[in-house]
């Protein structure tokens, strides 16, 4: 599977229009391998980290430094999957998955077991990090 690093960016900028209560960085970072690609900061002041992933298959592919960054940094890190094939009833073009679960998703792909599934979902899921909620 060859990753779309294209798709990656035009997900990124449908995140920026889409997700008007987060404040949405970009992380450029060639020094510190593996740092997730945006850092997210929420209404109630708390961050939290997203990686882009878009795939035409079920498989998502890691590097070895990225599961060692969700490894080591387990809370408040995500994922969240673009799906450019078909999708099936149990499964949505958008799905975001927690980085605590990197090491099954890099083995299960998206036959894991979403903790959000579409755009407005992962949404609200990281408006609402850190909220006593």
């Amino acid at each position: 599977m060859k990753e779309d690093r294209g798709g990656e960016a035009k997900c990124y900028q449908q995140g920026k229009r889409d997700f008007k209560q987060l404040s949405l960085i970009r992380i450029e970072n060639s020094s510190l391998l593996g740092t997730p690609d945006l850092l997210v900061y929420n209404t109630f002041g708390n961050f939290c980290t997203l990686e882009i992933k878009v795939t035409k298959s079920k498989k998502l592919r890691f590097s070895p430094h990225q599961i060692a960054f969700h490894v080591r940094h387990p809370d408040n890190t995500f994922i969240i999957a673009k799906t450019l094939g078909p999708c099936t009833p149990k499964t949505s073009s958008i799905s975001m998955y927690r980085g605590s679960r990197i090491r099954e998703l890099a083995a299960c792909g998206l036959t894991l077991e979403a903790c959000s599934l579409g755009l407005d979902a992962c949404r609200l899921m990281l408006e609402q990090v850190g909220s006593k909620a």
